[in-house]
């Protein structure tokens, strides 16, 4: 069964950097990305990673974020940096065992974790 639980969230300023994890199990040979749902908003996907290492990013975060994974820990990261208070939201982890036709949108990912909040004060 897989499982996925999100870690690293908090607080911080803009121009910050924070680090959040995903501990999943089950899925060393799945596909992975992280999305995220700030308030009134809908949930969009942020980055994506495959079994094999490539990588998609959204427009909004290329050069800021980026996405890795740890197959021997079985776990995902993501580091954001220069974070702005546009990135406030709560951050979702995903996993697919087929990667989807179009990565960054919720509709193809089937297994959730259950997000960590990520604050960022101007």
């Amino acid at each position: 069964q897989v499982q996925l639980v999100e870690s690293g969230g908090g607080s911080v300023q803009a121009g910050g950097s924070l680090r959040l994890s995903c501990a999943a199990s089950g899925v060393t040979y799945y596909h992975l990305a992280w999305f995220r749902q700030a308030p009134g908003k809908e949930r969009e996907g942020v980055a994506a990673i495959r079994s094999d290492g490539q990588t998609t990013y959204a427009d909004s975060v290329k050069g800021r974020f980026t996405i890795s994974r740890d197959n021997d820990a079985n776990t995902l990261h993501l580091l954001m940096g220069s974070l702005k208070p546009e990135d406030t939201a709560i951050y979702y982890c995903a996993a697919h065992r087929r990667y989807p036709q179009s990565p960054l949108a919720t509709g193809g990912w089937p297994v959730w974790g259950q997000g960590t909040q990520v604050t960022v004060s101007s």
